[in-house]
């Protein structure tokens, strides 16, 4: 093959691969950009949140109601936004949100709202994890729970079991496991469905209930 063409080759193949790094280099920037973003909307929107809990509206599902239609026509927008703000952060009550949803939007509107804010509150609270890592876990969860909780995963054979189950069933850690599942190995697609396909049942149980009582 003539010198020329094989040189001709080299330079087409380092031009590809200038060209390859440089669509790498620019879904990285982006990658990092949106993660940025998507960071400082969370704690814009914790602390819009946090000032409403200190403040008392967070106490009962009467003054939370009340709080959530001040807004009007974005009061579902509001119950979503305290649903993944309420997994996230720990501290604020999910149950409430649960409760004003049904009496607000019906049972079928509020298990909408609620799904959507709790699963994505979930999902986000596993790549916060996944990205940052277990000092930033432990920052989120107290001391004590955090080895507690350790602990009592590593016991389960399964552990893709254990967090469907937990999902899946009332009353189980479930807020604490989206972060621990974010320090596993687990895949995130596989985390992703476990959310979708367990989180709703309780949820919707949780949404007839108190739709029935209110």
């Amino acid at each position: 093959m003539p010198d020329k063409v094989i040189k001709k080759r080299k330079g087409q193949r380092k031009t590809m691969e200038k060209g390859v790094d440089s669509i790498d280099q620019k879904g990285t920037g982006i990658k990092n950009g949106l993660t940025i973003l998507l960071i400082l909307l969370l704690l814009f929107s914790s602390i819009f949140l946090l000032k409403a809990y200190f403040s008392g509206d967070f106490d009962s599902a009467e003054s939370l109601r009340a709080y959530i239609s001040h807004f009007g026509l974005f009061a579902p927008f509001i119950l979503v936004l305290i649903q993944i703000i309420q997994v996230i952060l720990p501290i604020l009550p999910g149950f409430l949100g649960c409760i004003v949803g049904a009496g607000m939007f019906g049972v079928f509107g509020g298990f909408i709202y609620n799904y959507i804010g709790i699963s994505a509150g979930s999902i986000i609270a596993f790549f916060l994890a996944r990205r940052f890592g277990s000092s930033f876990v432990k920052k989120m969860i107290p001391k004590k729970k955090y080895s507690s909780y350790v602990d009592w995963v590593n016991t389960k054979k399964s552990y893709t079991v254990f967090l469907f189950l937990a999902i899946l069933l009332p009353l189980a850690p479930d807020d604490f496991l989206c972060y621990f599942s974010g320090l596993t190995g687990m895949k995130a697609s596989k985390f992703i469905w476990i959310i979708i396909i367990a989180k709703p049942w309780c949820i919707l149980a949780y949404s007839i209930i108190f739709g029935y009582l209110i």
